[in-house]
């Protein structure tokens, strides 16, 4: 069985301190684009909770989406939380996440992102077993969220051997 429909992740949503600060990172820094805005959305019944899964009180302020080149799009919301804020997930908390982008050039990524003042965690890594092809790095945006820069120019050693691939933004269409 399977969910009828699903073509695939149409959008990333996730919440950010600061709305402003996050927009000239996916635009200035990320190079995403800019699509919409709404908000704010406030409600004085239980519509937050029954549909959002958040205090009643809570105000999304504002959200953006964004399109940043092959792969699903981000909703980038800055909410103002009734019950107030929790600290940002490490990967190793439950909820824990990050975002990978496909880059052709890991390096000049790397150096890119260093040049802009963005923290970039360690060096890059070759990986190992099935992902063998790949390099990655973790860096930061300016709030502390977590995102990845991955690359395998010339495939995964995985993809020798299994009948399913996974989606490939070398070859969005395949």
């Amino acid at each position: 069985m399977a969910l009828p429909g699903l073509r695939g992740t149409e959008h990333v949503g996730f919440t950010v301190p600061d709305l402003d600060e996050a927009h000239r990172f996916f635009v200035d820094v990320i190079g995403c684009e800019y699509v919409y805005t709404l908000g704010p959305f406030e409600r004085d019944d239980d519509w937050m909770t029954e549909h959002l899964n958040v205090h009643p009180r809570s105000v999304m302020r504002e959200l953006r989406f964004y399109r940043c080149h092959h792969g699903p799009n981000f909703e980038v919301f800055e909410w103002e939380p009734a019950d107030g804020q929790r600290d940002q997930p490490r990967n190793s908390d439950l909820g824990g996440h990050h975002l990978a982008f496909y880059v052709d050039d890991l390096d000049a990524a790397v150096e890119y992102l260093r040049a802009q003042g963005v923290r970039v965690l360690g060096e890059p890594t070759a990986s190992r077993n099935a992902s063998e092809g790949q390099r990655w790095v973790y860096f930061l945006s300016p709030w502390g969220m977590q995102f990845e820069l991955v690359s395998f120019p010339s495939g995964k050693a995985y993809e020798a051997t299994s009948r399913v691939k996974l989606w490939d933004p070398r070859n969005p269409s395949a």
